[in-house]
């Protein structure tokens, strides 16, 4: 891992925890223990750090969506990895919070040039389960389907932080899991259903 790769490492964790604009130089050059003149022989400003950062996120977070569709042999298997994100992460969610909407919420409130690059992790996630979805059988309703999962587990994550519940999170989760055999149950009974159709024509 080269300085510049441990200088975004640094940040990425110190935007997270303290948030974008909480975050000196300072702090990211002690983090790394380097030098002030060596760090800007990397970066002049916060604002380079920032966009070297969401490039990691998206691109961390594009292998892990891959990862997912190698892993799972059905689109619900894979969206139910999206789901178990929540209990992975738990210690950090509790808190922190949600590291893509927490950057993305103080950008906007900072009315920060790098938002729209930030909501990319959103966007990202978004296209992942509306493909799934569509996988599953819901074509008509994919993308309303996938915000509706991104924007619960959003709150999930949000609440869990305000009152520190990992109880809470398991509680969601579960939900969002039975929520998600409900839609998972209707293309079963669907293909069932063209089955006969099937056999009645033949």
């Amino acid at each position: 891992m080269t300085t510049r790769d441990h200088i975004v490492d640094a940040a990425n964790q110190l935007f997270y925890q303290q948030g974008y604009e909480h975050t000196s130089f300072s702090n990211i050059a002690d983090a790394v223990q380097i030098s002030r003149g060596n760090f800007y022989h990397h970066f002049k400003s916060k604002d380079e750090i920032l966009s070297a950062v969401i490039n990691v996120r998206l691109t961390n977070t594009q292998k892990m969506l891959e990862r997912w569709e190698m892993e799972g042999n059905q689109p619900a298997d894979r969206i139910r990895s999206f789901i178990h994100i929540l209990v992975v992460n738990r210690a950090k969610i509790k808190r922190y919070g949600c590291p893509v909407g927490t950057l993305y919420t103080e950008l906007a409130k900072l009315n920060h040039a790098s938002q729209n690059e930030a909501k990319k992790l959103f966007t990202l996630f978004r296209t992942w389960l509306r493909k799934q979805f569509i996988l599953l059988g819901h074509k008509a309703d994919a993308d309303k389907l996938a915000m509706h999962l991104l924007g619960r587990s959003q709150g999930v994550a949000t609440l869990a932080s305000a009152f520190n519940d990992e109880k809470f999170i398991k509680q969601e989760v579960k939900q969002m899991y039975d929520w998600l055999n409900l839609y998972t149950e209707s293309q079963t009974s669907n293909s069932n259903n063209h089955t006969k159709l099937q056999r009645k024509i033949i």
